[in-house]
């Protein structure tokens, strides 16, 4: 059983000194692009349907470019989280009928599964995280509609690219959210949601109201991810992988190898000269004034070799999804801090010019 470390969303070149310009044209083939309804509104029908088609066609072949690029990575790293923006406005009232035209679902439904297929041929774990304002339990019914509307969008892409056939084939993941809480998880997942929706969703502990105690309610309703992060910042405890919370956790995956989520505090948030020697204490922190708030943002990097070695203590059980500003750096910078760098020698290794050679072809495409 392959043990897995990922990413979010976005692809980061190993150069970010380079200039802006010729960044955002290494990096542009591999990352979704979007537009606002601000600027829809200023167009003709016409120009607007244009650019969304233009697009639709960019995003797609962006979601095939970055599973490429994982795919060519060690097996341990090829685990991705993509991004929600994919097809631009598709719930916003005034431009969703340009998602439901015949001639744009017909794209989805065929470029779409080349993407799912590629992602099976290739071994690559995948995801989504639909937004903040994805609030399942809130308690004004309105908030839910337009809720499962944004799940169902997701839904949609994970169909089209041949998951949601069965439990936990691909994760979907929105934190509890809403002062309905758990009840309301259970009534959404139970009553309202798409049979592929059933399968994949996933929910996460809060770093606010909702923690681990509340997710453990829905062990019966859906796979639970334990964000480790959040944890800590709620509770100010270190979790460990043997604790009884987290045997409920993995269980709540029926058979399905769990993912959990990873972040670290930023260091401008922590005491000036901290060493990445010890584990921040987060009462100790909080008696001197530091701000929770604050300690909740993530880092660009995994800096705390002692806070690594406690999050990586979870790959026996679960992948790990990090969530860290640098994305793709991190996450590689993080395995190779797990394998001691033994397969990523240097840069004439073997993976590291197969890897390359991929971004090569991914560019003059």
């Amino acid at each position: 059983m392959t043990k897995r470390i990922g990413f979010a969303c976005k692809y980061m070149h190993p150069d970010q000194m380079q200039k802006k310009k010729l960044l955002e044209e290494i990096q542009r083939p591999l990352n979704t692009r979007s537009t606002t309804v601000q600027w829809l509104n200023r167009q003709t029908r016409e120009v607007a349907e244009e650019r969304l088609w233009e697009l639709m066609v960019h995003n797609i072949q962006s979601y095939m470019n970055l599973i490429t690029y994982v795919g060519g990575l060690p097996h341990e790293l090829r685990m991705v989280r993509l991004g929600s923006d994919v097809l631009p406005v598709y719930t916003e009232p005034t431009w969703c009928y340009f998602w439901r035209k015949p001639d744009v679902i017909s794209y989805c439904e065929k470029n779409f599964a080349n993407v799912g297929k590629q992602a099976r041929a290739l071994d690559v774990r995948l995801s989504m995280h639909p937004g903040q304002f994805t609030v399942l339990a809130s308690d004004n019914e309105e908030i839910v509609e337009r809720s499962i509307e944004e799940f169902e969008y997701h839904t949609n892409v994970i169909r089209w690219m041949g998951y949601g056939r069965t439990f936990q084939d691909f994760k979907c993941n929105v934190h509890i959210s809403g002062r309905q809480g758990p009840a309301g998880i259970k009534h959404a997942v139970n009553t309202r949601l798409s049979p592929e929706a059933r399968n994949t969703i996933t929910i996460e502990n809060d770093e606010n109201k909702w923690g681990i105690d509340a997710s453990l309610e829905l062990v019966d309703t859906c796979a639970l991810v334990l964000d480790i992060h959040h944890h800590w910042c709620r509770e100010g405890e270190y979790i460990h992988p043997t604790d009884d919370r987290f045997a409920r956790v993995i269980d709540s995956w029926r058979g399905v190898r769990p993912a959990i989520h990873y972040s670290y505090s930023r260091d401008e948030h922590l005491p000036a000269g901290f060493t990445h020697d010890t584990m921040p204490d987060m009462p100790v922190l909080l008696e001197s004034g530091y701000k929770k708030a604050k300690l909740r943002a993530h880092s660009d990097y995994y800096p705390n070799d002692k806070v690594n070695d406690w999050a990586l203590s979870f790959l026996d059980y679960a992948d790990i999804m990090c969530e860290s500003k640098c994305k793709n750096l991190a996450s590689i910078a993080l395995h190779k801090y797990l394998t001691k760098g033994d397969i990523w020698q240097d840069k004439e290794d073997q993976q590291a010019n197969k890897n390359q050679k991929t971004i090569k072809e991914l560019l003059t495409a």
